[in-house]
């Protein structure tokens, strides 16, 4: 009801019948009261119902309905303005589409997830039916248990050079949380963001759920999608608050050298107030002879730099829900804060199962080695066969599961039966429905030239993909299409 009612009060007498039918006029009750007061610019009409029993003696107490004749007004639907400046992830959107045709019964082949194909290490799936088993299913402590904080201050320093203490790290519901509590927790109304394009298509609209700005830098394909410097430094202001680097990244696969993040870092300490986000989550995913860089690391810029990581990439553990940040503590601490009044701590099951997996050895032992074999052959196996077609730009990935190529010499196609191929998104629903292969269009990422594939699937997957692919581009090739 549009209008509210106030200060009703009602009492409900008790009146006693014999001998009568339940089935008499309502009016029949010997007493009853109802007293009320209303705001209400409206009429009202009051009726009482009862229900009698055929018994000689009831007791009965008469319900009031209010009926309004007035004409009810909308409700107001209107969105928070945080919530309507923040753009639906594409990749969730296609991934479902693509899922929704697969149940359908369109087998159409789904590279658009960034998820590993492997299952999760058995040693570590044992570990969560061990924690089960057990009754090790209670909440845990809002920022983690003590036993996996420490496991991860130890990995951090053995394999990053990274020195933390278990108060200078929160465990979260996947990295993905982690890095939304880190911007929640530092960046204030009219903050911006500095954000490398290509990007991973959460970071702007995170930048957004702040009320901060996020300001894109470009990366060309032919600087392999590696943020310049310069760029960097011309771009930065008084309201410059956060960096966020990826390394390797999603979507390109870009693996920032050592002496590329030192020139970053130099122009990063010329700025109090900027602080970095260092997205670490693909760091064990990594090709020879490229090497694996923590931010924090670098001169003068643990102070300043707050490390996300977690479990859902190297160790196949998508669906346990895990991350983490690490940081100074004055920053950790506020991450912390947000966390303790929005999800609580992290799945106790999913926590003991991260301690095994960390346990597994230096970058995840043989388990995470043997993915990496694979999707080095998966990422040559795709280079060679795109390298194939005319006008297809390749920067080699060294890092991550994806390959992230230029299309837009086929951009301004016209394909009987479809329409015009524009850009990156037209051209991935041609691939979609042409070849039935799911993609992400690179504008999700902040370049329409290009569109990512992901290679977390089988060899022999990602052979059928490429021939349908190739077929579906050859034939934008025909002189009767173009």
């Amino acid at each position: 009801m549009a209008a509210q009612i106030s200060g009703i009060s009602s009492t409900c007498s008790v009146a006693s019948f014999k001998n009568q039918s339940p089935f008499d006029s309502l009016g029949s009750i010997r007493s009853s009261t109802l007293s009320f007061s209303s705001n209400l610019n409206g009429n009202l009409s009051i009726k009482s119902l009862e229900t009698r029993t055929s018994q000689k003696s009831s007791t009965i107490c008469s319900a009031v309905l209010i009926e309004h004749n007035f004409e009810q007004m909308e409700v107001d639907t209107t969105l928070s303005p945080r919530v309507n400046s923040v753009k639906p992830s594409k990749t969730v959107a296609i991934t479902d589409q693509a899922t929704a045709l697969v149940e359908a019964g369109v087998p159409v082949i789904r590279l658009a997830a960034g998820e590993p194909d492997f299952d999760t290490p058995a040693v570590i799936a044992q570990a969560g039916i061990n924690a089960i088993r057990e009754g090790y299913t209670r909440y845990t402590p809002n920022a983690g248990t003590l036993e996996l904080r420490t496991a991860i201050c130890k990995k951090l320093k053995e394999e990053n050079g990274l020195s933390y203490t278990p108060d200078q790290i929160v465990v979260s519901n996947g990295a993905k949380q982690s890095i939304l509590q880190a911007i929640l927790a530092v960046c204030s109304p009219g903050d911006e963001v500095i954000v490398p394009a290509p990007f991973w298509v959460s970071y702007p609209e995170m930048a957004r759920l702040a009320d901060a700005t996020p300001v894109i830098l470009p990366a060309t394909i032919s600087e392999n999608f590696l943020l310049d410097p310069k760029l960097l430094e011309s771009k930065l202001t008084e309201k410059s608050r956060l960096l966020i680097l990826c390394s390797p990244s999603n979507p390109t696969g870009s693996v920032y050298p050592k002496e590329l993040l030192q020139e970053i870092a130099r122009v990063v300490a010329k700025h109090p107030r900027l602080l970095v986000i260092s997205d670490e989550i693909y760091e064990h995913i990594i090709y020879s002879p490229a090497v694996h860089t923590s931010f924090a690391s670098l001169p003068g810029m643990w102070e300043r730099t707050l490390t996300i990581n977690g479990f859902s990439k190297a160790f196949a553990m998508t669906g346990w829900r895990l991350g983490y940040i690490a940081g100074p503590k004055h920053f950790i601490a506020a991450c912390n804060k947000i966390q303790s009044q929005s999800t609580s701590g992290a799945s106790s099951i999913a926590q003991k199962a991260a301690v095994a997996a960390l346990g597994m050895g230096h970058a995840g032992g043989e388990a995470v080695s043997h993915m990496v074999k694979a999707f080095r052959e998966r990422r040559d196996f795709l280079v060679s066969a795109f390298r194939e077609l005319d006008g297809v730009k390749i920067s080699e990935p060294q890092g991550a599961f994806y390959l992230f190529l230029d299309f837009s010499h086929y951009y301004g196609t016209e394909v009987d039966g479809f329409g015009l191929i524009k850009d990156s998104e037209s051209l991935c629903r041609y691939l979609l429905e042409k070849g039935q292969v799911a993609l992400v269009p690179g504008d999700a990422f902040g370049d329409d030239s290009c569109i990512r594939i992901s290679y977390a699937a089988s060899l022999s997957d990602l052979q059928t993909a490429a021939d349908r692919i190739k077929k579906a581009i050859l034939t934008l090739n025909t002189p009767s299409n173009i």
